[in-house]
């Protein structure tokens, strides 16, 4: 019977990498996170999912039978299979045929996309996007990443990159990406990017007790809003810069695909109204005039760590 079979879905990151099995329902039955350590290649990452697999099967007495696997991965392409140049992921994951590398795990049916679509679609199915048919899912976790919903399918483009708003240009002449390109979005607005930030402003402000504690504490994102909540006008300033930056970007997406709504998931989106206000404003301050107020940003409704592997799991449902 269907009830008995599940697919496993896995969210790969620059950070860590998310698994899980999921019911033909969506309900996730077991679920796992490990850090990628990307600079290991593929290979290990996928050892360790495997070994992480037979385990559950012994604990789940083997009642459920996994039908297919999908897998969200920066940069996965989800005609090709393959994963070319993935940003946060390095060499060692560049021009990887994926899916035959995960069938030779398991011989079922696999598919990839690039892993902001899987979250877009985790949110499609089971989110805050089931009931619209255009919107925009942004993911802002090491990089800035997004998947685009267009009359309830994922756009893909004609060679399967479309969408990646994380390469918008927002100063063309800013920070210099690892593609060498200068003043991307993700640069600005992403784990990645608050990090620079905090060092530009360390080096403007060498002495700065509260910057110097969330440089020393990794750049922990729950001392930066507490920081905001205390009034800590640095911190303030730094947010504000981000969610302005986050909202020209916003803006010229907005202009070309309309939609009803931004949805945010992933480790910065936890600042929330903290940065995202910020976002607003900026957002309707570009937009064109029929667009402002008119556009929403939302949170995932999804836990952390699970529109990724929801997402995956629905490739199979296309």
């Amino acid at each position: 019977m269907d009830s008995n079979y599940c697919s496993l879905g896995i969210d790969i990151g620059g950070t860590n990498t998310v698994f899980g099995l999921i019911s033909s329902s969506g309900l996730i039955i077991k679920k796992n996170s490990l850090l990628t350590e990307s600079e290991k290649g593929p290979v290990l990452l996928f050892d360790r999912i495997f070994e992480e697999l037979k385990i559950w099967n012994q604990e789940l007495n083997n009642q459920w039978k996994l039908k297919n696997i999908g897998v969200g991965v920066p940069n996965g392409n989800y005609y090709s299979g393959m994963v070319v140049d993935p940003p946060n992921l390095g060499q060692s994951w560049n021009e990887i045929d994926l899916v035959t590398l995960v069938k030779n795990y398991r011989d079922i049916p696999v598919k990839i996309t690039n892993d902001a679509n899987a979250a877009a679609m985790g949110e499609k199915f089971y989110g805050a996007a089931k009931e619209m048919k255009d919107v925009v899912i942004i993911t802002l976790g090491t990089g800035l990443g997004s998947g685009i919903i267009v009359n309830n399918s994922v756009l893909y483009g004609h060679d399967g990159f479309a969408g990646e708003l994380g390469h918008i240009i927002v100063d063309p002449n800013g920070r210099i990406c690892e593609n060498g390109r200068a003043g991307a979005l993700e640069m600005y607005v992403s784990a990645k990017g608050l990090k620079y930030t905090i060092n530009e402003y360390l080096d403007k402000y060498p002495n700065d007790v509260t910057l110097n504690e969330i440089k020393s504490n990794g750049f922990d994102g729950k001392k930066m809003d507490q920081a905001f909540d205390d009034g800590v006008e640095i911190v303030k300033e730094i947010y504000e810069f981000t969610g302005n930056m986050l909202g020209l970007g916003l803006a010229q997406a907005a202009t070309i695909l309309s939609p009803e709504a931004f949805i945010f998931y992933g480790g910065l989106s936890n600042a929330k109204h903290r940065i995202l206000d910020y976002t607003k404003k900026s957002m309707d301050k570009n937009l064109l005039s029929f667009q402002k107020g008119k556009i929403k940003l939302l949170l995932s409704q999804l836990p952390d760590g699970e529109a990724g592997i929801l997402g995956a799991a629905c490739l199979h449902k296309d």
